[in-house]
């Protein structure tokens, strides 16, 4: 059993599409142990009650200093025994101590197509926002591993989507989840829970 951990801090609709997915026997042997979020009113939250599965908040502003933080995050997620961490539209940057001690099992969807609109700055409508802007063509959603710098890890699926003329970063944006992220994200761990994910240095090769 591929036992989950998904990160949130919004809606959860990244979330509710794992959820589908489990539902639908599509994603058998993985479980979604906890889902920890930075926002007591995140609306993923319900999601997760609604599936009976243990929920977590967790704000930096409850914790004295960072290391304080930094640890009760760490025992949070090795209290659930979790095998594998989904960044499902988190808005903190993980610890040090979780991203080494979970090197390879973190993973994270990305609205556009790394390395285009990426890095720091670059989460929710600003992506979208960017496409527009720069007039690009393509655009589309990434699944890649966690290291310790910002959207670098190893690209485990991409997905592209166009850019329609007319397009509002709103509408951009629902078509980049809808037709790529909800897509990849539980591909990637469909793939993952069937050992069928291996990582040579910054590249992942599908087995």
């Amino acid at each position: 059993m591929l036992r989950l951990a998904v990160l949130v801090s919004g809606g959860g609709t990244n979330l509710q599409a794992l959820l589908d997915q489990m539902d639908m026997g599509k994603l058998p042997g993985v479980s979604i142990e906890v889902v920890i979020s930075s926002k007591e009113k995140a609306y993923a939250l319900e999601r997760a009650r609604a599936h009976g599965i243990a929920t977590a908040v967790i704000k930096k502003k409850d914790y004295n200093t960072p290391d304080q933080f930094d640890q009760a995050f760490y025992s949070l997620l090795t209290d659930h025994q979790v095998d594998l961490i989904v960044l499902a539209g988190f808005l903190l940057i993980l610890p040090l101590n979780i991203v080494r001690h979970y090197k390879n099992r973190i993973i994270n969807v990305h609205p556009s197509l790394i390395p285009a609109f990426c890095g720091m700055g670059y989460y929710g409508l600003k992506v979208h926002e960017e496409v527009l802007s720069r007039g690009v063509k393509l655009t589309g959603a990434t699944v890649h591993f966690v290291d310790e710098g910002t959207d670098t890890g190893p690209i485990i699926l991409q997905k592209a989507v166009p850019v329609l003329d007319g397009d509002s970063p709103e509408i951009l944006q629902k078509r980049v989840m809808e037709e790529a992220e909800w897509t990849i994200l539980p591909e990637a761990v469909r793939l993952i829970s069937e050992n069928r994910v291996r990582v040579e240095g910054n590249s992942v090769i599908i087995m």
